[in-house]
């Protein structure tokens, strides 16, 4: 991609710095100059600036004079360090540190790193030596300028996870800590009854926390594309029907859950216990946030692909409970989401669509018929790669 100045641009900027020739990666648009065709700086999303062989400024685009606040008819022309002086964070002058020009010619660049802006504003920088030849003198300088919102919200995003699971680990924890001390300090007090009341509630805490473990892991998994999925067939209606057998053990009531199939169903390959968390987070969803009945469909459906549907199952849980508002459905599948009602981390939704997405399947949530809420998730049906090739 080659990228072209403007025309104020290029009337500033010296003949040399231009005109590229000589470059040793043509491929590259931080090589090739600013001329030719191509976006115009000011169409690109990063701030782009631009010094010739002598240190002076011959583009500035405009998100640089948007991150500056520096207007380019201030900077064309005059010197790198005076129209962009940079400190890092110890409160260095960043151009005579690194000193680009007078430095060792062996080096290419310098990473993205934090620096500050008169004011104290902080701005990812990055930049690229371009020289003739290796080895050779600075031809031109480029540097690129980014905006720390994103990694802000990044940074903000991990710290409500943490603080989110801090709180949820504190409460099972201090139980179980607390249920131990007090029976290892006073066993022969207690009768057989209380050692066993206490004894379930530890085991029901340890569960929860490894609940919040896997959930953890769930999610560094998903958000880093390395899910893992053991595809091999699935009876969909069995394990939903060996979900709900679990709610009525429990003791909700049968006529609660209603269960509807329709035949045929296609050969589902996917991964058997990813496909359990899901119809687990979506029945339990159902029982604690919904009303009346809740009922399960499954059914043959097509998934729109690229360039032809793809056969799949859907699987569809509503009750009948008051639904989502329609100004949260957007927000549904985010982090931390927990609706009207707290409780759990408010991850569990989050997990599903990763889970579902990794599948290559989809998932969607509207309004039930009956008022309350309706998930449907649909998963593709087609085999692992190595029975498809033979």
């Amino acid at each position: 991609m080659n990228v072209r100045t403007s025309g104020s641009v290029a009337d500033a900027a010296p003949a040399a710095a231009r005109a590229p020739h000589g470059s040793d990666e043509p491929d590259d648009p931080l090589t090739q100059g600013l001329t030719g065709p191509g976006p115009h700086p000011d169409d690109l999303p990063d701030g782009l600036v631009v010094a010739d062989e002598n240190g002076r400024i011959t583009c500035f685009n405009a998100a640089a004079a948007r991150i500056t606040a520096v207007r380019p008819d201030e900077a064309i022309g005059r010197p790198l360090e005076s129209s962009l002086p940079l400190e890092d964070l110890d409160g260095r002058r960043w151009w005579p540190l690194t000193d680009p020009y007078g430095g060792p010619a062996t080096r290419v660049g310098q990473p993205e790193r934090n620096l500050l802006l008169p004011g104290g504003r902080e701005v990812l920088v990055s930049a690229r030596y371009v020289r003739e030849r290796p080895a050779g003198p600075l031809r031109r300088l480029v540097v690129q300028l980014r905006g720390t919102d994103a990694r802000r919200r990044t940074e903000r995003s991990h710290a409500e996870l943490i603080a989110t699971v801090a709180h949820e680990l504190r409460s099972p924890l201090t139980s179980v800590k607390g249920f131990t001390a007090t029976l290892l300090a006073k066993w022969e007090r207690f009768t057989d009854d209380q050692k066993r009341l206490m004894l379930e509630t530890v085991d029901a805490d340890a569960d929860r926390v490894t609940r919040l473990i896997a959930e953890l892991l769930d999610i560094s998994r998903i958000d880093s594309g390395r899910l893992e999925l053991r595809r091999q067939p699935v009876d969909v209606v069995a394990a939903v029907r060996r979900h709900v057998q679990a709610y009525t053990t429990a003791g909700h009531r049968a006529d609660r859950f209603e269960v509807k199939v329709t035949d045929p169903l296609p050969e589902l390959w996917a991964d058997p216990d990813k496909v359990d968390q899901v119809l687990g987070n979506l029945l339990e969803n159902a029982v604690r946030h919904g009303e009346g009945r809740v009922t399960i469909e499954v059914a043959p459906a097509l998934l729109k692909a690229r360039a032809e549907d793809t056969e799949g199952t859907a699987v569809t849980v509503s009750d009948e409970g008051p639904g989502i508002p329609e100004e949260s459905m957007s927000r549904v599948f985010t982090r931390f989401w927990r609706g009207s009602k707290r409780g759990g981390t408010g991850l569990g939704l989050y997990i599903v669509k990763g889970i579902v997405e990794a599948h290559g399947g989809t998932i969607t949530v509207e309004r039930a018929a009956g008022g309350g809420a309706r998930f449907r998730f649909t998963l593709p049906v087609g085999a692992p790669a190595f029975l498809s090739q033979a």
